[in-house]
């Protein structure tokens, strides 16, 4: 914008000798320039920074947070160190769903947006990391409320008395993980910033936070302990506990493959389909409205990496094949020394001995991208 400005000052000194036609020049860019600053996006921090910031998380020192979640952070400051630990396992989760794409939900370092521009585009990939971010405060703080981290919550105590399932009647104990309490701080948590706002992107970011925390309650399961002579089941003793994170991740990969692209309706109050031929319910699908760029070349202003360097697959005709990786560039091959274990082992009592076996492997690499010739006679 200062490049615009000087530019118009500039055509100013040269061409207009009076002062009122300056004046009046000045008045006719200031709204344009107005506009455009109102409608240039801008990459704003985020609480999933938080993850970064490990045990120094201070309130009124985290980049991102709005009123309502930093006042939440200062109530709860215990609940800020589990949502810190939750945000490197969300994001790891992230970039292992991730890894054979051509976005491998690269993160920025010491960047307080995290993932930089590629989240300005209203896109599949902003609405499975808001959706998998979701989730993962969900399960960091459920987590920690069952093993007696927070002050606040503890074990689901309403599960009680008995019960039956396919294996016979069972009562309910143990410690069942509180959910319910994860889904109300992170919808509280979470949303803050969305609700501040009521447009397009915002409705986008609700629903697939929203898709995030049903996805762990999804995959709830009932675990029980056995109590009888020798080990017999006459009586089972059961509480509700999450799966692994990797279950989550898995389902909201598969609802990344079929998200659903959707529009504003006109009262501004919700979205509607796209594809007017759709008649499912998009309830439990993630949504998006901007097609996503195709991450082949780097592009500072989309937020694209590109995929030069990348290490791809010769042999797959997958996402992580040469040939798609590499956007048809070609690779490059080196042959590179790997060490694994091998010839392992069993040791009585009770380890597995291996060696260190080192073997050479070809590395598939994708070429840069070439600058058409013209270029270099310029």
């Amino acid at each position: 914008m200062r490049g615009f400005g000087s530019a118009s000052a500039a055509r100013g000194n040269r061409f207009l000798s009076r002062r009122e036609p300056r004046v009046t020049a000045h008045r006719i860019y200031l709204p344009f320039i107005l506009l455009l600053l109102m409608f240039t996006p801008s990459v704003d921090s985020s609480w999933w920074y938080i993850g970064a910031l490990g045990a120094r998380v201070i309130c009124d020192n985290i980049p991102g947070l709005v009123n309502k979640q930093r006042q939440l952070c200062q109530r709860h400051p215990d609940l800020m160190q589990s949502i810190g630990e939750g945000a490197k396992e969300w994001i790891r989760e992230c970039q292992h769903q991730f890894r054979h794409h051509r976005w491998n939900c690269s993160t920025l370092e010491r960047d307080h947006t995290v993932f930089g521009r590629v989240m300005l585009r209203s896109s599949r990939e902003a609405a499975f990391v808001y959706a998998i971010s979701s989730a993962g405060v969900v399960y960091a703080i459920t987590r920690a409320c069952s093993q007696g981290e927070l002050k606040i919550c503890g074990c689901d105590t309403h599960r009680r008395g008995r019960a039956r399932d396919e294996e016979g009647d069972f009562d309910w104990g143990g410690c069942s993980d509180n959910i319910n309490y994860g889904i109300k701080f992170a919808k509280a948590f979470v949303d803050a910033r969305e609700r501040m706002v009521k447009d397009a992107r915002a409705l986008m970011n609700l629903h697939n936070n929203r898709c995030g925390r049903m996805a762990v309650k999804r995959f709830m399961k009932t675990e029980c302990k056995c109590h009888g002579v020798s080990g017999s089941c006459a009586l089972r003793t059961c509480w509700l506990a999450m799966s692994d994170f990797r279950q989550t991740g898995d389902y909201l990969r598969k609802k990344y493959n079929t998200a659903v692209e959707v529009t504003m309706n006109q009262d501004g109050s919700g979205f509607m389909v796209a594809d007017r031929d759709y008649k499912k319910t998009t309830k439990n699908d993630l949504v998006y409205i901007e097609n996503s760029p195709d991450y082949c070349l780097m592009d500072r202003s989309a937020g694209s990496l590109g995929t030069a360097g990348r290490v791809c697959n010769k042999s797959s005709r997958g996402m992580d094949g040469c040939e798609v990786m590499c956007c048809g560039r070609g690779y490059d091959t080196t042959r590179a020394k790997r060490v694994s274990k091998c010839e392992c082992k069993f040791k009585w009592c009770c380890a597995v001995e291996c060696r260190d076996c080192e073997e050479t492997v070809d590395v598939h690499t994708c070429k840069p991208h070439k600058k058409p010739d013209w270029l270099d006679l310029t």
